[in-house]
């Protein structure tokens, strides 16, 4: 720790030194990718680890694409050959819904995300509950970790049981919440509902969704400052707010590019692309890592004095597949949907916000009688994605022709 705005001295670093250092970095690692991942060693045959010495050099190996995961999970169970080490020496395996599999080494580094903490306010000491699950999904451990690091007490709340999240709140003296955006709000009102006084709550930290502008007033009334994170299961956090409130910040420990979606090319500063993320942690080294998530370089430093780079947060996917309470939803999801129930032709599952909490509604075009179907369709959309949803029958043909599967219909501000 140094002058107590910022975690140590790296934050704050000339921007020269860092590129420096992570590019000289680079080598090392692609070297240890290709030696100790069999994934990296087929993917990198024909690239010599010693001439990737700069960004340019970097862009020019091959894309790991989350959306690919899958596939290679199942040809080489459970992990794909990603890791530098064999799956049984891990820590722990993750299943995120899909299933992907995600790896841990159990490191308290390995999710980095204790700058976002800190960032937040988080200090030595705090008492912080952390609603994100910590049941087959790594979110729950992947930010204990990094308040851990920081010095604070963790209360693993979890999901769920919001008349006890809001005594536990109460009487523990909680200072911090960390968890998913919404979930927070439903804690609060339940605290009101049944009395208990939470008013120690001033800090929250959130990510797996997008913090939408009622939900940020809603906070702001209760004198409550709420902070964003944007990370993935596979790489933990990769940018974070700051006080500043002027994009997010860069994690010190990865190294992020900005290229045109679909493709592994670089684009300008400031214009919109997919973001690809290279990795420094040893036992699961991912390179150019495809997040399918869109965002841009926002140009100029933060004022306040963390110096990386800064992109303008999460704006959308490259493909179709979203994000709904916390948890990704795969067009590929849908169609197993549709495959339990032949009778329905096509289909769109509509996501939206309103109230500030994320719903999400099936429109399936179905002919002849539709007697319970609609109830059996919402029962294998649980099934499959985990999460609830509406389900409404529709004549066939009333869908647009435009091939779309998922439609976010959500205003981000």
């Amino acid at each position: 720790m140094t002058d107590g705005a910022h975690f140590d001295v790296l934050e704050t670093r000339d921007p020269q030194a860092r590129e420096a250092a992570l590019t000289a970095a680079l080598p090392a690692q692609v070297a240890h990718a290709k030696a100790h991942a069999p994934a990296y060693g087929r993917l990198l045959a024909d690239i010599d680890p010693a001439d990737v010495t700069s960004r340019a050099a970097l862009a020019a190996l091959p894309v790991t694409r989350k959306s690919a995961l899958r596939d290679l999970q199942r040809a080489d169970p459970p992990l794909g050959g990603l890791t530098a080490v064999p799956p049984g020496r891990l820590a722990r395996i993750f299943a995120s819904p899909g299933p992907i599999y995600d790896a841990d080494s159990g490191d308290t580094a390995f999710w980095h995300s204790a700058r976002a903490l800190y960032a937040t306010g988080f200090r030595p000491g705090d008492i912080v509950q952390n609603c994100f699950a910590y049941h087959f999904t790594p979110a729950g451990v992947m930010f204990e970790a990094g308040a851990r690091e920081i010095g604070c007490a963790v209360i693993p709340a979890g999901t769920g049981k919001t008349e006890l999240q809001a005594q536990v709140m109460a009487e523990a003296g909680v200072r911090g919440y960390i968890g998913t955006p919404d979930f927070l709000k439903v804690i609060l009102e339940k605290a009101d509902e049944t009395g208990a006084d939470v008013g120690g709550l001033r800090l929250a930290h959130v990510s797996g969704g997008a913090l939408f502008p009622p939900l940020a007033a809603f906070y702001a009334g209760r004198g409550i400052e709420v902070f964003q994170s944007y990370g993935t299961a596979d790489l933990g956090v990769i940018a974070y707010q700051t006080p500043a409130r002027e994009g997010l910040v860069v994690d010190e420990a990865v190294l992020v590019e900005i290229v045109r979606p679909g493709t592994g090319d670089p684009v300008p500063d400031g214009e919109v692309g997919e973001v690809l993320v290279t990795t420094f942690v040893p036992d699961y080294p991912l390179l150019r890592f495809a997040t399918g998530d869109l965002s841009a370089v926002l140009p100029g430093v933060s004022p306040c004095g963390r110096t990386n780079m800064r992109i303008k947060g999460w704006m959308g996917r490259a493909d179709q597949t979203t994000k709904i309470k916390g948890m990704f939803v795969h067009p590929e999801q849908v169609a197993e949907v549709l495959k339990r129930h032949p009778g329905i032709e096509r289909a769109r599952l509509e996501v939206d916000n309103p109230g500030g909490t994320d719903t999400m509604a099936l429109k399936a075009e179905a002919a002849g009688d539709v007697t319970g179907l609609a109830e059996a369709v919402a029962a294998s959309l649980h099934a499959v994605t985990k999460l609830h949803g509406t389900v409404e029958i529709i004549a066939p043909g009333s869908l647009p022709n435009d091939g779309k599967v998922i439609d976010d219909l959500r205003k981000l501000g």
